[in-house]
């Protein structure tokens, strides 16, 4: 989590968890029509768990509450993550997803920025296949 010069988190930025609910909101709204990320979901005609672990996730990342970490520990996003085969293209479709989520959500370019600036090297470090495995993992 990083906070401005000021003092003030993203989280207190961007106004809070409604920031949160929608920018994620929005990437899920992408997710569910790319097939192929909707095979790396353990439920895919059920993102509702996927949507609220993100929302908490990003929202304790950037400044608050920290009620993910409450309710499943430590993130470990790399580790949470290593079941699903998430290969180049997954990452990209990820991407896409987000930063386009990220475009119709950020109140300005720099909040913009800042996101990105995060969401590039973290979608970079989920990848854990030089290839996506056929059935997604």
């Amino acid at each position: 989590m990083s906070a401005s010069k000021s003092g003030q988190t993203l989280y207190d930025a961007v106004g809070g968890m409604a920031f949160f609910e929608a920018l994620v909101g929005r990437f899920y709204d992408g997710v569910a029509d790319d097939p192929t990320l909707r095979r790396l979901y353990p439920e895919p005609d059920d993102l509702g768990p996927a949507r609220r672990r993100l929302t908490l996730f990003l929202a304790q990342y950037w400044g608050r509450p920290t009620t993910y970490s409450e309710e499943r520990g430590h993130p470990r996003l790399r580790m949470r993550h290593f079941p699903f085969a998430i290969g180049p293209d997954e990452r990209d479709r990820w991407l896409v997803h987000m930063a386009a989520a990220v475009e119709q959500t950020a109140p300005t370019p720099a909040i913009a920025d800042r996101l990105m600036t995060y969401f590039v090297p973290a979608a970079e470090a989920m990848r854990n296949r030089d290839d996506a495995a056929p059935d997604g993992r």
